[in-house]
């Protein structure tokens, strides 16, 4: 998969850029705050659907207009195709793919894939379980676009289940009702434990190849699921239904005294562990660092595997954060695939064969080394 055009009308603080990427390297420079980090978010934005900065679809669009519009031309085995998306003030989006109206995002996943590393990831190992379970959320969504519908539907049904079980505490008669609710939250929730599962055990496999070879052999990196569910193995999406009804049941009194749902893929969590010590509490921020982008890396082989294509590589301002050695490694890495960079000092690229480069200077964006 290759980007050969991305055009931004009122995004950000671009107010129209029209840029035409290289096949290989492209290398987007110039100073902090003014715009670099917007272009990569654009493309993030049309191949999830959502900011790896904002919920809020107001912030996208430049102060002073009322709209903003990311288009993109890339190739793929399928050949040549168009995506456009019109971000409007009141949250919501016109989507047209190859120039046919969408009427869901989840129709979006799996049109145009990227892989983005940027600093904020390192909230990945830092941060709570939610942000884990969104980094396999968006991952598995751009492989597997129906996953989006089951992760959207389990949304909504956890919402109106969690709203009835306060009005039992009120109402007690309500109680018969939540059998209903029972049914579509165990539908969709072992749907997503079971694609959660799939997933980890493919993915852990290249990122343990790709941590080993990154540290010359010296550390295994394992990656351990803990469902919603207690399980000490996941063997089919039948048994966890199974489990997970039979946990609904027993966990009924407490969620009604808690007034919330205590079971579901909601409450999963991933643990990253390096020789046997947990990441999260024991590695260096070297070490962290070298986690996410093993992961990295392999969701990238793990796209190509499933899809028969790279994706488009985005890292944001990523190099100054590591070291020498991975650096190089990275570079290796890369070589043969598209990807596009941000960075403020252009020195260390300079020699990259068949790159581009790109200047931003307040929004407005320049070919070439200046």
């Amino acid at each position: 998969m290759v980007i050969s055009n991305l055009k931004l009308v009122n995004y950000r603080n671009h107010e129209y850029s029209d840029i035409n990427f290289g096949k290989k390297v492209n290398i987007i420079y110039g100073n902090n705050a003014q715009g670099k980090t917007n272009i990569l978010e654009s493309l993030y934005l049309f191949a999830t659907g959502r900011s790896h900065r904002t919920n809020k679809s107001r912030e996208l669009i430049r102060f002073g207009t009322d709209y903003a519009n990311v288009k993109i031309t890339f190739e793929s085995k399928s050949g040549m195709n168009t995506g456009e998306m019109v971000i409007l003030t009141d949250q919501k989006r016109r989507i047209k793919i190859n120039e046919v109206p969408i009427n869901r995002i989840g129709q979006l996943m799996g049109f145009f894939n990227v892989v983005m590393f940027s600093p904020e990831d390192l909230n990945l190992i830092k941060e709570g379980p939610s942000q884990r379970r969104r980094f396999l959320d968006i991952g598995i969504s751009q492989i597997r676009p129906n996953y989006f519908y089951y992760l959207q539907q389990y949304v909504k049904v956890l919402e109106q289940r969690n709203k009835l079980l306060k009005e039992i505490s009120v109402k007690s008669s309500l109680k018969e009702t939540l059998s209903v609710w029972d049914e579509k939250l165990v539908e969709y929730g072992s749907k997503i434990i079971w694609y959660r599962e799939l997933y980890i055990k493919k993915l852990s496999e290249f990122a343990r190849q790709v941590h080993f070879n990154i540290t010359l052999g010296c550390e295994k990196l394992d990656i351990s699921y803990f469902p919603g569910i207690r399980s000490d193995q996941i063997e089919s999406e039948k048994k966890i239904k199974e489990l997970f009804q039979i946990q609904l049941l027993h966990n009924s009194k407490r969620e009604i005294e808690s007034g919330m749902t205590l079971v579901g893929p909601h409450r999963d969590e991933i643990e990253f562990v390096i020789n046997n010590v947990t990441v999260k509490h024991f590695a260096s921020q070297g070490q962290q660092r070298t986690v996410v982008l093993s992961l990295k890396l392999a969701e990238m082989e793990f796209i190509k595997e499933y899809t028969g294509e790279y994706p488009v590589l985005l890292l944001d301002d990523i190099m100054s954060e590591l070291d020498k050695s991975r650096q190089n490694f990275l570079t290796n890495k890369i070589e043969d695939k598209q990807v596009i960079i941000t960075c403020t000092d252009i020195d260390k690229f300079v020699n990259y064969d068949q790159a581009s480069f790109f200047k931003v200077e307040k929004g407005m964006v320049r070919e070439g080394v200046y």
